[in-house]
């Protein structure tokens, strides 16, 4: 998942063509706050997705329509918001590079804004679930974010399954430095053939792994494609690089002016049915290919309204600080999510509640999780970043 912190708060360099002097795409030290303000809906996705397979299956709403309903509308909400984020995560790296960066610097960045709350999630789920069921190699998979790279299901999803994406994201740090080059090299006339052609490979790597690969047996929750084609199709940092790289070509279309912008209303209406649509379809397509286009556009069209100054619901204040804090959200909330169900069964000494209180469960639960989510960034998160992002004598010069 992608939380690019200093992204959207530190004011990138602009780009200036040299023939003309002007700067092109972006206005110097423009900022993105629409983009942060929808990182929090897309955790919220991710939020919706794991209570779906935790609270109504387990706790709340029992096997009611009502949790059916609710289970099969959030099905492939989880999915969704990782893409969100992959995409997100190569724009707005690319949005406030820094023409005098060092890949090592950047790297330390990321080390410092990502590892220290991923080590903090790691240890509350041992201590607080995950310990008693997980055997020492695949704690130590999780620790050093690895458990992405064995083709298990059970393996990729253990301790705090959300982590799974930052195993993924690590290899996208490891290789943006090099990637950026490489765009950077692209004729600007050809970037649209080279966003359609990765577009085309997420579309296709599905159809490719069907093709390809039993079927069977199938995915734990009996969807229809086995574990190694669903690491394969989803999980796999190297196939999942083509979604960071499609956020770096839309970043660098959007700064050079070669972005073809819907707007966010149009762009918001074909997401929703695009997800719609993945109701309809085989599961691997649901869980990338359907709706990669219209979160291209919605990315490209919330910086573009940012770059030209105009109003968006996602801009706000309140917005704004969900967004800075989804990424403690993202990491906590299976957590909450696990612990509050557990208290709430043994407290009441009940298996199942009925559907207004698994409502109200469910909203406690979201506020909870959003509240140590707030406490974790404020107390551990901000400091940290602030403090350890640069270089001892960097930091000495700057005071």
């Amino acid at each position: 998942m992608a939380h690019e912190e200093t992204a959207v708060t530190n004011a990138p360099v602009t780009e200036v063509d040299p023939r003309t002097a002007r700067v092109s795409g972006r206005p110097s030290g423009s900022r993105l706050p629409s983009l942060t303000g929808l990182r929090f809906p897309a955790a919220l996705m991710v939020f919706f997705y794991h209570s779906s397979l935790l609270i109504p299956s387990i706790a709340v709403f029992g096997y009611t329509a009502l949790g059916t309903r609710y289970s099969a509308i959030a099905a492939n909400a989880g999915a969704l918001g990782v893409s969100f984020f992959f995409v997100l995560s190569g724009f707005v790296l690319t949005w406030s590079a820094r023409e005098r960066d060092t890949p090592r610097a950047f790297w330390r960045r990321r080390f410092v804004k990502i590892y220290p709350n991923y080590v903090v999630a790691w240890v509350l789920a041992m201590l607080l679930f995950a310990g008693a069921t997980t055997p020492a190699w695949r704690a130590v998979l999780n620790l050093f974010m690895l458990q992405v790279w064995l083709p298990d299901f059970f393996t990729n999803f253990s301790v705090d399954p959300p982590s799974w994406s930052l195993g993924a994201e690590a290899v996208f740090y490891a290789s943006f430095p090099l990637l950026l080059h490489l765009v950077k090299r692209i004729d600007l006339a050809r970037l649209k053939f080279w966003i359609a052609g990765v577009i085309a490979g997420i579309v296709a790597t599905p159809l490719v792994v069907y093709a390809l690969l039993p079927s069977t047996p199938n995915v734990p929750g009996n969807y229809d494609a086995s574990p190694l084609q669903y690491w394969l199709a989803y999980i796999v940092p190297p196939v999942r690089l083509l979604d960071f790289a499609l956020g770096i070509l839309i970043a660098r279309a959007v700064v050079t002016g070669r972005w073809r912008n819907i707007r966010l209303v149009w762009s918001g209406l074909a997401l929703v049915g695009c997800y719609v649509l993945t109701m309809y379809v085989p599961y691997l397509y649901a869980q990338r290919a359907v709706c990669v286009i219209p979160v291209a556009f919605l990315i490209g069209a919330a910086a573009k309204a940012d770059a030209d100054g105009r109003f968006t619901w996602f801009r706000n204040r309140v917005m704004t600080w969900l967004g800075e804090v989804s990424f403690a959200f993202y990491l906590l909330h299976f957590i909450v999510i696990t612990v509050v169900v557990r208290y709430m069964r043994e407290l009441f000494g009940i298996q199942f509640f009925s559907a207004p209180a698994g409502v109200a469960l469910l909203l406690v639960t979201l506020l909870l999780a959003i509240g140590v989510s707030s406490v974790l960034y404020v107390v551990f998160e901000r400091p940290i970043t602030r403090h350890w992002s640069t270089r001892r004598s960097r930091r000495r010069a700057t005071a």
